[in-house]
């Protein structure tokens, strides 16, 4: 029997990425004629990046308090169930796309520090006869590697909420582990396996082309690293599902206007959540960039899931 198709695609992927030279990628600047949704809106392909760009600028200064307002603060459990889904273990290096404001970021190295804690509070309760400037030394040296080499880059294509998020970082006291690059999901600017975890959160829906952003992502792994995606996505339970629809519509962008005096800006993120492909079809899309043992997981009944996949 013949190999199956996706399977094929697949290899082929893996292969032509292999064999393909390293050298900057020639930018096209001249009208596509191609047409893609920008919310509920039919635009030139060429437009879309830079209203998209607009959107996250116009609200990057509201962005965690609007967050906060629109989920009911539910936004803060589905980022930590993320990152217990994730398990990152120290040593691992992370790569937030879209992740301009660090909330991913900030828990990935909460998290490293807390395991690093647990395995040296673990070491020395197995440990006899310790005397006490042992244990001060252990806990200095803890203190100067908390991190054990772990660290997490933020990529976001908007410089506005890098600058959130740098603000933030400083103002929560996050002074090591972090880099903050700006750059395009669809054209990442790092080498081939370079990250043991790619996140993206709430952002691959607001890319152009999503199957380069996840190409991307596929180039950017090492050999057995993970992809993991948190985003909006269909809602399963049928009462919850109205109920969430006349709250986007109704409630959201009215919010965003009390709140960021903004509600074209927060109609749009509603609309671009309602575009956005179905759990099943994105998985299909996810296997189809190369990634392999592709699963998701609903949360909330399907208000997000989180998509995962290895690079193997």
């Amino acid at each position: 029997m013949g190999a199956p198709v996706h399977s094929v695609r697949r290899w082929c992927l893996s292969s032509w990425r292999k064999l393909r030279p390293v050298c900057p990628r020639p930018v096209h600047t001249q009208a596509s004629g191609k047409e893609t949704h920008f919310g509920f809106q039919t635009v030139p392909e060429e437009e879309k990046g830079e209203r998209v760009y607009h959107v996250f600028e116009s609200v990057a200064t509201k962005y965690d308090l609007m967050n906060d307002s629109m989920s009911l603060g539910i936004h803060r459990l589905w980022k930590d169930w993320l990152l217990r889904h994730m398990n990152p273990t120290p040593g691992s290096q992370l790569l937030d796309v879209a992740g301009g404001t660090g909330d991913v970021a900030f828990r990935f190295i909460n998290y490293i520090q807390a395991q690093k804690e647990r395995l040296n509070r673990n070491r020395l309760h197995q440990q006899e006869n310790l005397s006490w400037s042992d244990i001060s030394k252990s806990y200095s040296q803890e203190q100067e590697d908390s991190l054990v080499g772990s660290k997490a880059v933020i990529c976001d294509i908007n410089k506005e909420m890098l600058k959130v998020g740098k603000e933030k970082s400083l103002r929560l006291g996050y002074s090591e582990g972090l880099s903050w690059v700006a750059g395009d999901a669809e054209e990442l600017p790092f080498a081939d396996e370079k990250f043991d975890i790619y996140t993206i959160a709430f952002g691959i829906r607001n890319v152009t082309h999503i199957e380069k952003a996840l190409e991307e992502a596929y180039r950017v792994l090492k050999p057995g690293g993970r992809f993991l995606c948190l985003e909006f996505s269909q809602v399963n339970n049928p009462l919850l599902a109205r109920i969430y629809d006349l709250y986007s519509f109704q409630v959201i962008p009215v919010l965003g206007e009390i709140i960021a005096g903004d509600w074209k800006s927060y109609q749009y993120l509603v609309e671009s959540i309602r575009r956005f492909p179905p759990q099943e079809e994105f998985k299909e899309m996810i296997e189809d960039a190369g990634f392999f043992k592709v699963t998701y997981h609903n949360w909330t009944s399907g208000v997000v899931a989180v998509h995962s996949g290895f690079k193997l």
